[in-house]
């Protein structure tokens, strides 16, 4: 069993703010720095600490070759990432504030440069059973899903950022579906009022089971922790408290450790806690990527 992820590779700058910037208003950062992120390369980072063998898809311009090389320091297999030099590689602007808040505008770049070409190169190496990770920054979703399905492989959809193009995608070939409560909400076409975090996300997950019921529902819940639902199989999570310095990363991590707990044959109690143990440290800390704990780290990471 072999498992690919395709999807983007960002450069990140993120802004230190005392708070995010509202419409008209103008102020000053209190630092910069610049990290490798996007929600491909955060996941299959999460994937490569948790020590499952992964290999990534995905594209950058000249300016991201540093992205394979911390790829690579994940141990992470990057055969499959194209360098384009007529494109700039894919970027996300991040406003960082004082309570560990994001608000985030990407920049396709490279990642919506994919082709159809480049996506049979890549899956002519993998087949019946081998796990697909996508998300929603690359181009070329559909025909990557359809191809999967052709082939035979396991499905796994983050579906963010949502929009809609996800709407549009063969949703019923996607085994196990891992988002939150608003992206499930937009994917049934119901409205935020229509999610009470009060159900701890029972209802939800019902709800995109009547209309997936051969898929895995994954609802991640923030304060509310998670919940998994497949097959009558109900799984509750509560989170993990820390001092929060970033989100950026939460929910990559979350996916990253939940489908190489699958991948590893976890018991299904073992996987979530796991998860959600890696996404409380990585919000505990400055970054995307470099952030992301390895499998030891939760392991034996003291919560307060």
């Amino acid at each position: 069993m072999k498992v690919l992820n395709f999807g983007s590779l960002n450069v990140d700058y993120v802004y230190k703010l005392p708070h995010i910037v509202e419409a008209g208003e103008t102020i000053s950062s209190e630092k910069l720095a610049l990290y490798p992120g996007g929600k491909g390369l955060n996941q299959s980072v999460a994937l490569g600490k948790a020590g499952v063998e992964v290999y990534h898809a995905g594209a950058i311009g000249e300016d991201g070759r540093f992205l394979v090389d911390f790829l690579k320091n994940a141990r992470v297999h990057t055969d499959f990432v194209k360098v384009l030099p007529e494109e700039k590689s894919g970027h996300a602007i991040i406003q960082n504030d004082a309570k560990g808040e994001n608000c985030i505008i990407l920049f396709g770049g490279a990642n919506q440069a994919i082709t159809r070409g480049m996506v049979d190169e890549v899956l002519q190496e993998f087949g019946k059973d081998d796990y697909l990770i996508l998300q929603n920054e690359i181009n070329e979703l559909g025909y990557i899903v359809e191809r999967a399905k052709e082939k035979g492989m396991v499905i796994v959809l983050n579906p963010s950022p949502m929009n809609e193009k996800i709407l549009k995608l063969p949703l019923e070939y996607v085994d196990y579906f891992i988002l939150n409560e608003i992206e499930a909400a937009q994917i049934l076409r119901e409205t935020k009022q229509d999610i009470d975090l009060k159900r701890q996300g029972h209802e939800t997950a019902r709800h995109l089971l009547e209309a997936f019921p051969r898929a895995g529902i994954i609802l991640t819940l923030g304060g509310a922790g998670s919940v998994y639902m497949k097959d009558g199989i109900c799984y509750e999570q509560s989170i993990y408290q820390v001092d929060v310095v970033d989100t950026t990363a939460a929910g990559d991590t979350f996916t990253g450790y939940f489908v190489a707990g699958m991948i590893q044959g976890r018991p299904m109690k073992e996987i979530m806690d796991t998860a959600a143990r890696a996404a409380a440290i990585t919000v505990s800390r400055e970054g995307a990527g470099v952030a992301i704990p390895t499998r030891e780290e939760v392991e034996t990471y003291r919560f307060v």
